[in-house]
């Protein structure tokens, strides 16, 4: 998928809003692969390049939320106290609310967009990588390696920066790679509801709305972007498992 839509342009022969009304709702031929939709816009050419704008937000969103919460966990489960049981506290006010929810009540004050769907997911997922990122840091807090950099006169940044965020960013890598797959749901549910990047862009959110409109008389329009969205998050979920199996070693073989 990530094939598909960095090079949608070269693997695509019909402008992504070329309408064909003579061959509206067409099955899949040779010259439309996956058939056409309700305006005779060729079907594959919109899942392509909409694998672009799916991919690209949910890496964008997950990316900094992941950077922006981990930092904050990582800060909270270090120092403790009062900065823990502040920045905590927020999180467990942003993990209240349903993610979808949440996003949904955000963009209704920001608007659809492409930047503001970035930062109603942003908003939406960042309190659990600060989560993780706290208990990571909490196992290592007061392990001997760390308690060793401290006594040889290493500074917080030091610490930090040497001793724990390497061994405590694995389970935030893990966590990152499953929610892409969420964030992608999450997009493509945005979009479905209304929200998320409006038309005419080729979202798949928009083309799973069109489609279900037309499940009795052109059932491979909601089928096709359904099926496209299954894979993509099947692949980010198995690559997730793949990449807990590989930093956790206590799951390797020992040879």
């Amino acid at each position: 998928m990530i094939a598909i839509a960095l090079f949608a342009p070269w693997i695509t022969w019909w402008p992504v809003d070329q309408m064909d009304m003579a061959h509206r709702l067409a099955g899949p031929t040779a010259q439309h692969w996956l058939g056409t939709d309700n305006f005779g816009r060729d079907l594959w050419t919109r899942i392509a390049l909409g694998a672009r704008i799916s991919l690209a937000i949910s890496i964008c969103s997950v990316g900094v939320a992941a950077t922006i919460g981990s930092a904050l966990g990582f800060l909270a489960g270090y120092f403790g106290g009062w900065l823990d049981l502040l920045l905590m506290r927020l999180a467990d006010i942003f993990l209240g609310f349903p993610s979808l929810l949440l996003a949904l009540g955000l963009l209704a004050v920001l608007g659809p967009g492409w930047s503001n769907t970035v930062i109603a997911l942003i908003a939406a997922f960042w309190a659990e990588y600060a989560r993780m990122a706290r208990a990571a840091v909490l196992v290592l807090r007061g392990a001997e390696f760390v308690t060793a950099a401290r006594a040889i006169g290493g500074t917080h940044a030091h610490v930090l920066r040497r001793a724990v965020l390497p061994n405590a960013v694995g389970p935030v890598i893990v966590l990152a790679t499953l929610g892409l797959g969420t964030a992608i749901v999450a997009e493509s549910g945005l979009s479905f509801l209304g929200f998320g990047v409006p038309p005419p862009a080729p979202t798949w959110g928009w083309s799973l709305a069109y489609g279900t409109r037309y499940l009795r008389t052109a059932p491979w329009m909601a089928s096709v972007v359904g099926l496209a969205i299954m894979v993509t998050v099947l692949g980010f979920n198995l690559l997730g498992d793949g990449l807990r199996d590989w930093l956790d070693p206590r799951g390797q073989t020992r040879r």
